[in-house]
């Protein structure tokens, strides 16, 4: 666990300029629209009625929305800190909006005449008669934004922007704990310290305590500012984005890229959880400088690619269309296959004799699919399902690490399992075999961002991994982290894996 408190000074700072960005555009945008509802009763059931629907989208689903939204645009960042603030301001509109158009629509009537009758401008009247009036209402509204979002932000890890969940999505994905109480404490406590400086600048909005609100205020932004401080710590220098996909694996993997890069003087940071098509389009686009995907996932989602040809000719011809289109160089493979293998408890496969997808076609029907969160939208299981014509009884998603907890209790018959998991030793799975080559292959390679293709220096403190790790070395280094017992967290297993493949001399692949 201390090992996780040590991420949490830079992810806390990357969590509160993202929530507080948000925030502020939120009361930014909130504010105006507010005042003009106010006046207008049509303007403000439009209003009211979007900020209400934006509601009901789950944050999640609101995040990735701006994903495609952002490409169609073009020109922008589709990934990292704009898609996340943008969705988080969307977030935050609600609850501002509605207290202050609430508050504006129910001043006593005698004190606006009052105003009126004083001579007062429309700007005057709304400065020095209503703003102090409602005041107490918006910022009530703003605490409760304030806590939406924070809570929020946790899953701008999912788009590439860093935050305190980064520490959650791991701790689930390696069922380290640890990872997952510190990351929760963290933003739970952020939120009820803001919310207790806004409810102390609340109250003293309402008890007309101007020292009360300033000193309030002020802290607040002293310690914004204070928990910012990490941000303009790591400024300057060669810092390097290192990204990594949402299971134990990628973990390891960019553990064991950063410890390289680290020792060639390079300062690291990590980009974790993402997901296939948000990993390789943060690469294309410079938010992440390098990461491990496998041929067979880009050969398949991103060039859409339904045919299934040799190993080596997936790996090349990815290799071609990456740096054509992308300008992302592939360095070349890392030595291992990481490729989806459909497995089941190895007594069920005995007693129903199923040995190959064509046997477990024939029970299907019968049986459970237990799947990864995104593999039942992927063209692979497309393929697989009409090529040997696999009807479940149910198909469910579960997070990867659930999966294999899954068939091990029964709730699952079959799952996809990934043939470089230590799991499928140590619970007894049986493999079954894919006569038919449905699936293609997935070599673990290794991709530059563009800014870093021709990067000497870069590439010479990586090439000594290509081609280096064996399955079976990989398959312990995952199982070292997933296992029950004496868990390791993927650092160490890192430093496991780089003992196990032993001293390398710098040998430089080509593309």
């Amino acid at each position: 666990m201390s090992s996780a408190f040590d991420r949490v000074p830079e992810l806390l700072a990357a969590h509160v300029l993202l929530a507080f960005s948000a925030l502020g555009l939120g009361i930014a945008i909130a504010l105006p629209l507010a005042v003009a509802s106010a006046r207008r009763p049509a303007l403000a059931r439009v209003t009211l009625g979007l900020a209400s629907l934006v509601q009901t989208i789950p944050a999640l689903a609101l995040l990735a929305l701006f994903y495609p939204a952002l490409l169609w645009i073009g020109g922008l960042p589709a990934l990292g800190f704009l898609p996340a603030l943008l969705a988080l301001t969307l977030y935050a509109l609600l609850p501002i909006l509605r207290n202050a158009v609430t508050g504006l629509n129910h001043l006593d009537p005698a004190v606006i005449e009052a105003a009126d009758a004083s001579g007062m401008t429309p700007r005057q009247r709304l400065l020095l008669v209503e703003a102090p009036l409602v005041l107490p209402m918006v910022m009530a509204g703003i605490r409760t934004a304030a806590v939406w979002t924070i809570g929020a932000a946790t899953l701008s890890t999912t788009v590439g922007a860093p935050s305190l969940g980064d520490l959650i999505f791991a701790g689930l994905q390696t069922q380290n704990w640890g990872l997952v109480v510190v990351g929760c404490i963290a933003s739970a406590g952020l939120a009820l310290g803001v919310d207790l400086l806004l409810a102390s600048a609340e109250a003293g909005a309402r008890h007309r305590r101007r020292w009360q609100l300033a000193a309030s205020l002020a802290a607040l932004v002293a310690a914004l500012l204070l928990a910012l401080a990490p941000l303009f710590a790591r400024a300057g220098g060669d810092t390097v984005t290192i990204g990594a996909k949402g299971f134990s694996e990628q973990y390891i993997l960019a553990r064991l890229i950063g410890d390289r890069l680290e020792d060639a003087g390079y300062t690291v940071r990590y980009r974790e959880g993402l997901g296939s098509a948000v990993a390789f389009g943060a690469l294309a686009g410079g938010d992440i400088d390098v990461y491990v995907d496998y041929s067979g996932t880009i050969w398949t989602n991103q060039m859409q690619r339904g045919d299934v040809p040799p190993r080596a000719a997936i790996v090349s011809g990815v290799a071609r269309w990456a740096r054509d289109t992308h300008g992302v160089a592939l360095m070349g493979t890392l030595g291992f296959e990481n490729a989806y293998a459909f497995a089941m408890r190895d007594d069920a496969a005995a007693r129903l004799g199923i040995v190959t997808l064509a046997d477990l076609a024939a029970a299907a029907p019968g049986l459970r699919l237990g799947t990864d969160v995104e593999f039942l939208e992927r063209p692979e299981w497309r393929a697989v399902r009409d090529g040997y014509g696999l009807r479940f009884a149910s198909q469910t998603p579960y997070h990867p690490t659930f999966m294999y907890r899954a068939l091990a209790s029964g709730a699952a018959d079959v799952i996809p399992a990934f043939s470089s998991d230590g799991r499928i030793a140590a619970d007894r799975l049986r493999i079954l075999a894919d006569p038919r080559g449905a699936i293609p292959g997935y070599d673990a390679v290794l991709l530059l961002a563009p800014a870093r293709a021709d990067d000497a220096r870069f590439r010479a403190a990586l090439a000594p991994l290509i081609g280096r790790i064996p399955v079976e070395a990989m398959r312990e280094a995952n199982y070292r982290v997933d296992r029950d017992t004496d868990k390791q967290s993927p650092a160490q297993a890192a430093r496991w894996l780089a003992a196990r493949i032993g001293p390398i001399a710098g040998n430089v692949a080509s593309d």
